[in-house]
C-alpha cells in the first residue's frame, strides 16, 4: 500500500509531462490560456470604467478578474512554473517551503509591476508601450537568462553530489570535532540553513526581475482612471491568481521527488539518484529558460 501510495504521484506528474509535450497538449493549453487572459483583460477594463464610474460594487468583480487572468497567465508557457517545478524535483524541500517560495515569487512580480509603472509615471515620464515594452523585451530576457543560470547551478551541485557519492565521501556534520570546546566552523544545521536562505532569494528574484505584462497595464489603466488603490490591489489579487497554479506545481514536483526516491533502498543509492535527479531538473530548468530567452530575442 505503501508503495503504492508513493509511485502514485511519479506515475501521474509523467503521464501529464508525456501528455504536454509528446501529444500537443502544451499548445491546447496554450491557446486555452491566451483566450481566457484575453477575455479577463477585456471585463478588467470594463470594470475598472464601472468603478471610476463611483459603482463600489464593481470591486468584488474587478479581483475576481484579476485572480482568473493570473490563473490563466500561469496556466500557459511561462517561466515560474519550470524554476519552482524544476527546483522542487532537483532539491529536497518540504512541500511547505516551496509553496511559500511559489507565492513570493508570484507576489514579487506584482510589486516589480508597481515599481515599474510608478517609476516610470513619476520619475522618468514613460508611457503605456515605453513601459510595457520594457517589461517584455527588457526585463522579460533577462529573468529567462537568470532562471537558466539557476538551472545550470543546479547542474553543477548535482554533479558535485554524484562525485561526492560515487566515492563514498560523507562531509562531518559536527563542527566542534577536535574536543577542544571551541567552534571552528557553522554546523551543518546551520550551513543547511544558509543555503536554504540562498536559494531562496535567487529563486525569487529570478522569477520576480520580470513583471507580469497584463499587471503593467491594469495598473496604467488604474492611474490614468484616478483609481490607483484599483490598479495595485488587482496586480497583488492577480499574482495570487499566478500563485495557485505555481502552488500547486510545487506540490506535485516534491511528491514526484519523494515518489521516486521511496523507490530507492537506503544506503549510497538514494543520495546517488538524488543527484542525477538534481542533474537531470537543472538541465530541464536551463534548456527551457535557454529556449525561452531565444524567442524572445
Amino acid at each position: 500500500m505503501r508503495r503504492a501510495v508513493l509511485i502514485l504521484p511519479v506515475v501521474l506528474g509523467a503521464g501529464l509531462l508525456f501528455w504536454l509535450w509528446g501529444f500537443g497538449g502544451m499548445d491546447r493549453v496554450a491557446a486555452w490560456a491566451a483566450e481566457g487572459q484575453r477575455d479577463a483583460q477585456n471585463a478588467m477594463a470594463m470594470t475598472l470604467r464601472r468603478l471610476r464610474g463611483g459603482d463600489a460594487a464593481a470591486w468584488g468583480g474587478l479581483l475576481g478578474l484579476c485572480f482568473a487572468y493570473g490563473f490563466f497567465h500561469a496556466a500557459g508557457p511561462g517561466h515560474g512554473k519550470i524554476l519552482i517545478g524544476g527546483y522542487g524535483l532537483g532539491r529536497r524541500v518540504p512541500v511547505g517551503r516551496l509553496v511559500g517560495l511559489a507565492m513570493a515569487s508570484s507576489l514579487a512580480q506584482a510589486l516589480s509591476a508597481v515599481v515599474l509603472v510608478y517609476a516610470g509615471v513619476f520619475a522618468f515620464a514613460w508611457g503605456r508601450e515605453r513601459m510595457v515594452g520594457i517589461a517584455e523585451d527588457m526585463l522579460q530576457p533577462l529573468s529567462y537568462a537568470a532562471i537558466a543560470l539557476v538551472g545550470l547551478w543546479l547542474v553543477g551541485r548535482g554533479a558535485r553530489r554524484f562525485w561526492r557519492a560515487v566515492r563514498g565521501h560523507v562531509p562531518h556534520g559536527n563542527a566542534d570535532e577536535c574536543g577542544c570546546g571551541h567552534r571552528h566552523g557553522p554546523t551543518a544545521e546551520e550551513a543547511r540553513e544558509v543555503r536554504s536562505l540562498r536559494d531562496a532569494a535567487v529563486l525569487v528574484a529570478s522569477v520576480g526581475i520580470r513583471p507580469c505584462s497584463g499587471a503593467v497595464i491594469l495598473l496604467i489603466l488604474g492611474h490614468l482612471m484616478g483609481i490607483d488603490l484599483a490598479g495595485i490591489a488587482g496586480a497583488l489579487v492577480m499574482a495570487l491568481g499566478t500563485a495557485s497554479v505555481t502552488m500547486a506545481v510545487a506540490v506535485l514536483a516534491v511528491s514526484m521527488r519523494e515518489g521516486a526516491l521511496g523507490q530507492v533502498m537506503s544506503g549510497p543509492g538514494v543520495a546517488r539518484w538524488a543527484a542525477v535527479i538534481e542533474v537531470m531538473a537543472g538541465g530541464m530548468i536551463a534548456v527551457v529558460a535557454v529556449q525561452l530567452v531565444l524567442i524572445t530575442l
